[in-house]
């Protein structure tokens, strides 16, 4: 196992869920990531899919200590070099490309990246790559797929994302070769709009105690 993956791991392993955000306006990244890290989630995905992602980033980065701050959704070397910059902690794709690859080997941030085919599995694992992200779990088998890939790829351990719920989570979290679950389930828009960052963070208690 690469010194990357186990840097990765050491990151995430012993949180059940990472929340994946969508930034609106940067003004909620800070208290936002206060109230998850309150919650017990230390560790969550800011992802480019907002103008606002990196300035967010940088604004977690900056201002919560506690805070362990990845950027999600990277999909080519540029934008990995701008996560990186900002500040991320680690890097998570929806995919896996050469290019990708290339910009992770030349950097200390580590890269979660996402694959469903055993052939996708199988070129991060040349890569060096031991734990990748399951995008998107649901609609590419679930519970299922992982149970398969087990056996034959049991050096590999997952990050199941897409499609996981408060309902689904623990379910995923049974399965050996998952290390947490990643979810937005415990950073609702309508709760984030309204800043009621309270039951945000009662949100992340209850994700936090989640047996993995």
């Amino acid at each position: 196992m690469t010194s990357k993956t186990e840097k990765l791991l050491s990151l995430l392993n012993g949180q059940p869920v990472i929340p994946v955000l969508k930034i609106a306006n940067v003004a909620d990244a800070v208290p936002l990531a206060r109230a998850l890290s309150h919650g017990g989630l230390r560790a969550i995905e800011i992802t480019l899919r907002t103008a606002d992602a990196l300035e967010a980033i940088r604004r977690v980065t900056a201002e919560v200590e506690e805070a362990i701050v990845g950027a999600g959704t990277i999909l080519d070397a540029r934008q990995f070099d701008e996560a990186a910059r900002a500040g991320s902690t680690f890097i998570v794709s929806p995919g896996i490309t050469s290019q990708l690859l290339e910009a992770a080997k030349d950097s200390p941030v580590p890269l979660l990246p996402g694959a469903i085919t055993p052939g996708e599995i199988m070129a991060a694992r040349e890569a060096g790559l031991r734990f990748l992200k399951f995008f998107p779990a649901e609609q590419s088998g679930g519970i299922a797929s992982l149970k398969a890939f087990a056996s034959p790829l049991a050096d590999v351990k997952f990050c199941p994302t897409g499609g996981i719920t408060a309902g689904n989570a623990a379910d995923y979290l049974s399965l050996p070769n998952v290390i947490c679950v990643g979810g937005s389930w415990v950073a609702p828009d309508d709760l984030i709009r309204a800043g009621k960052w309270n039951e945000i963070e009662a949100l992340a208690r209850e994700a936090s105690k989640l047996k993995k």
